[in-house]
């Protein structure tokens, strides 16, 4: 799936490793949304978006453009030099500034979704998709900070790993419908990342303290984007954490637990986000905002997926 369309000329870009994982997890919530509503697809547009999703765990798991394969323990590999495959995909002067070789890991939540997806039509992907599962909580689990590492087999080195706290560890645990953890490390994981990352606007990309640090997203170009992954605070973020933090608190406690939880997680996590609807974009949720008081909204005023988030998190 082509992740971005130049302003001008007619090729767009593919340089993503989830984008297209992105679709699959869509497109079957798509039927899924319209089968519980009773407002039936035709079948020629069920099947083509199906077959669109089998074609893409085919490519992946045969290997594709920008390193993108399969690795013998059921991961996904991905990354090259000079290219940044992940949603952190900013490049300052033609070098990224989170390249993220190797294994991240909201991309092994992302694809052990997609495989349980895909398992619907071949049992192939079931299989892949156990095992993927089985390897994601052996070689992700950080003991020694009680949480996920960010990326393993950093640059395609086996073993090589980066623990710095950042938020992309939030999808292994909340917003996806399959959670690859037990409830015991899925707590852990959340109260970390409440801890470090957690703002009023939503989560830090970088936890405090880490190298290279910069909350403030402000300054020239170069600037901004450095601190764009790196410190600065995602309103859609706010949407996957929630719903962990439910999901941590909730399980084995019934529906009504559930309720409850979540009318307690509106409270407690959304007012800065609905003071935020006053104070730039009027009526909608900025892209971005500085990581630190007084959390200064930045970036684009109207972010489709900020906004996303936040009619999900209210809706649900």
């Amino acid at each position: 799936m082509p992740n971005h369309f130049p302003a001008t000329g007619v090729t767009p870009s593919y340089n993503s490793v989830d984008a297209s994982l992105w679709y699959v997890v869509v497109a079957q919530a798509f039927i899924d949304a319209c089968s519980r509503r009773g407002r039936w697809l035709e079948p020629r547009v069920s099947k083509r978006l199906t077959d669109t999703s089998q074609e893409i765990l085919e490519a992946y798991s045969e290997g594709t453009r920008f390193g993108i394969h399969v690795d013998a323990d059921g991961l996904l590999a991905a990354g090259e030099p000079g290219v940044a495959l992940t949603w952190m995909d900013v490049i300052v002067d033609r070098v990224p500034v989170t390249p993220r070789i190797g294994k991240p890991v909201e991309v092994q939540a992302l694809w052990v979704n997609a495989l349980m997806i895909g398992a619907r039509w071949s049992e192939r992907w079931g299989d892949l998709a156990d095992e993927a599962s089985e390897s994601f909580g052996e070689r992700f689990w950080n003991a020694a900070r009680g949480c996920l590492y960010d990326v393993v087999d950093v640059g395609h080195v086996r073993g090589a790993t980066d623990d710095r706290v950042r938020p992309n560890q939030i999808l292994a645990v909340g917003g996806l419908r399959i959670a690859l953890l037990a409830p015991d490390r899925a707590r852990a994981i959340v109260d970390v990342v409440e801890r470090e990352l957690w703002t009023p606007m939503g989560l830090r990309t970088l936890a405090r303290g880490e190298p290279g640090y910069d909350p403030a997203s402000a300054g020239p170009v170069a600037l901004r984007d450095r601190a764009y992954h790196n410190g600065a605070a995602w309103p859609w973020l706010m949407g996957p954490f929630v719903d962990a933090w439910i999901r941590a608190r909730a399980a084995g406690g019934g529906p009504w637990a559930t309720k409850a939880l979540r009318a307690q997680a509106r409270r407690h996590f959304l007012g800065g986000l609905a003071r935020h609807l006053d104070v730039a974009g009027i009526g909608h949720i900025s892209e971005i905002a500085d990581g630190e008081d007084p959390w200064t909204p930045r970036g684009c005023p109207f972010q489709a997926w900020s906004v996303g988030e936040m009619i999900r998190l209210l809706a649900e």
